[in-house]
């Protein structure tokens, strides 16, 4: 059984930057894709990025790309999200998803 935990989140001001992380344990594929999704307060869960479990190949909702970016480290068990630029609208509960899994989520909120 797969368990996730999510880190990093925090408040930030428009402008700055994040990284958070997501740690997998228990029965693991490397070959499976991780993502990130977030939900914001009084909206649907939306996707944010994911990354291949081959090749590492990234993709990103069209709201993040060119100031966030999606990276892995097979050998953790691990996925990462540095984001950058950071505005109002991207205060949201994160959450890591893997394996059908998903993690309990780390709050980011921008301040303007």
């Amino acid at each position: 059984q797969v368990q996730l935990v999510e880190s990093g989140g925090g408040l930030v001001q428009v402008g700055g930057s994040l990284r958070l992380s997501c740690v997998a344990s228990g029965q693991t594929y490397t070959s499976l894709v991780m993502a990130w999704f977030r939900q914001a307060p009084g909206k649907e869960r939306e996707f944010v990025a994911s990354i291949s479990g081959i090749g590492n190949a990234p993709d990103y909702a069209d709201s993040v790309k060119g100031r966030f970016t999606c990276s892995r480290d097979n050998a953790k068990n691990a996925m990462y999200l540095q984001m950058d630029s950071l505005r109002s609208e991207d205060t949201a509960v994160y959450y890591c998803h893997y394996a059908g899994i998903w993690g309990q989520g780390t709050q980011v909120t921008v301040s303007s």
